[in-house]
């Protein structure tokens, strides 16, 4: 069931970079020392691996650079870090910790999985109850929406990517290798074949495809989970392709006469032959049979782009700036997903967003907002008031929450602004950094006021920290109950003691 179908590739029509990181890395066993081996994929080899100052173990990624050969491999592993780290702070996907590369080799360092694969229990169970089926399955397609929300198609979902934490029953379980995954637009089709054969979409073999794909594969896994067989099987795979084109699915053979009729619905509208008729991963979460006690969700995750502009709507001016501090320091293959989503919308190349263009891209991903609240998230954005909103300013904008929360980056935003090295911002350090970043018109009185906790007139590091740390709901809120009609001229850029009051 691991067999891939390969890639098409041209020709080598010319001789590739020799690196497959655009910097300079240490050699990874001046951090790490090697252990035993963990598995073997069709590009890399993953092994376990200690860090030498922490002790602390992680998974390796090996990736022979001898099978690298062509510039489009060096762009698919490339692709593959950067889209790992735009996904990473999601709660069921494996984080990675670092990159190193070498004369021989990329290495990709990361979270380690000690409960093996989700293929392996399925093979040693049979399969699941519903219960447990259901369990699983919201796990696996909220990765499946989380990955659309952010511009991203996996296109390799299989148990084998599906790894446990740890080998307790209820361990949490995370999608892994995300080596054939691309960054797509909503509207843009593919055409390459890839994905194993039991799993892969019809319309992938008709080599015109969109996301819809990922929820085919889950429903496959659901398929498997409730019965321990794959729906489409043959002794080849243009055996396993002619069924998964024009084959009928087994509901009668055990153990479906005992599966109840609403998991069968599920299966069958993930398994919709029509990617345009088949069930979005949002659907399926909210599908009766995945639904327990808790209430469904409200409405898709949609844009990440909308979501975290909503969270930097509410936030102070010196928290604004503080971002644009933080993402000018992250490293490329860091926002490099947030750079294709910034792509996806500048639809004219112009390198900078207008109004228009804003509209267009979040009514693209679902977007319901009316207009009013997109010219709010639109001004919220454009730090310099210049009408549109640039890559550093959408950068800033749409950063998730736990990059601006790391140690290292909130001690390189304190410093930036505490120009004196004094331990302290003051209201003139702060005045200075609104100069630099062209704002005008600033109540800093009022943003020291509401950070200033001891009321010294000044902001330590310990106040800076935990109003970083801080949750923003306001706009959220609204939006959730409906509320709209609020004042942009005092809300926009102020703190949030200004709009409470």
């Amino acid at each position: 069931m691991a067999q891939v179908v390969a890639k098409k590739r041209p020709p080598i029509s010319s001789k590739p970079s020799p690196n497959v990181l655009p910097y300079q890395t240490p050699r990874l066993r001046e951090h790490y020392t090697l252990g035993k081996k963990l598995g073997q994929g069709q590009f890399g080899t993953t092994y376990q691996c200690t860090e030498k100052v922490t002790g602390l173990q992680y998974a390796c990624k090996s990736i022979p650079k001898r099978k690298l050969l062509c510039r489009e491999d060096y762009e698919d592993v490339w692709r593959e870090i950067q889209i790992m780290h735009h996904l990473s702070e999601h709660p069921n996907v494996v984080r990675i910790k670092g990159t190193y590369e070498d004369n021989l080799f990329v290495h990709i360092v990361m979270e380690l999985c000690k409960g093996g694969e989700l293929f392996d229990r399925i093979v040693q169970k049979g399969h699941y109850s519903e219960r447990q089926a259901a369990h699983l399955m919201k796990t696996i397609v909220k990765v499946v929406e989380a990955c659309h929300s952010l511009g991203v198609m996996h296109r390799d979902l299989k148990p084998e990517n599906f790894l446990f934490d740890s080998s307790d029953e209820d361990a949490t379980l995370k999608a892994t290798d995300f080596g054939l995954s691309i960054f797509y637009k909503p509207g843009q089709y593919v055409s390459d074949v890839v994905g194993s054969p039991y799993y892969v979409a019809p319309e992938v073999l008709h080599k015109f495809y969109g996301p819809e794909i990922d929820v085919w594969s889950a429903g496959v896994i659901l398929y498997i989970l409730l019965s321990g067989v794959p729906p489409f099987w043959a002794e080849t795979d243009n055996g396993i392709f002619k069924q998964i084109l024009k084959g009928k699915i087994d509901f009668e053979s055990e153990p479906w006469p005992h599966i109840s009729d609403s998991a069968k619905d599920l299966v069958k509208k993930m398994l919709d032959r029509d990617p345009k008729a088949r069930i979005t991963a949002h659907e399926v979460l909210c599908h009766p049979w995945l639904v327990d006690d808790a209430a469904a969700p409200d409405k898709p995750l949609g844009s990440a782009v909308l979501n975290r502009l909503k969270q930097f709507y509410d936030m102070n001016k010196l928290k604004k700036m503080a971002l644009r501090v933080i993402a000018e320091r992250l490293s490329e293959e860091e926002i490099g997903g947030l750079k294709q989503l910034f792509k996806m919308i500048d639809t004219d190349s112009s390198g900078t967003i207008t109004y228009e263009e804003l509209k267009d891209g979040l009514k693209r991903v679902g977007s319901d907002l009316v207009e009013s609240d997109i010219k709010a998230l639109m001004k919220a954005a454009d730090f310099d008031n210049s009408g549109t909103i640039d890559y550093g300013e959408f950068i800033a904008a749409t950063l998730h929450l736990n990059k601006m929360e790391r140690e290292e980056n909130l001690l390189a935003a304190f410093s930036y602004f505490d120009k004196d090295g004094s331990g302290y911002i003051t209201t003139d350090e702060l005045q200075q950094a609104c100069v630099e970043f062209g704002l005008g018109d600033v109540k800093l009185d009022d943003i020291i006021k509401e950070i200033d906790i001891d009321n010294d007139g000044r902001i330590d590091y310990g106040e800076f920290a935990t109003m970083m740390k801080k949750g923003n709901t306001g706009f959220a809120a609204r939006t959730m109950r409906g509320n709209l009609n609020f004042n942009l001229a005092d809300a926009l850029g102020a703190s949030d003691s200004e709009k409470k009051q």
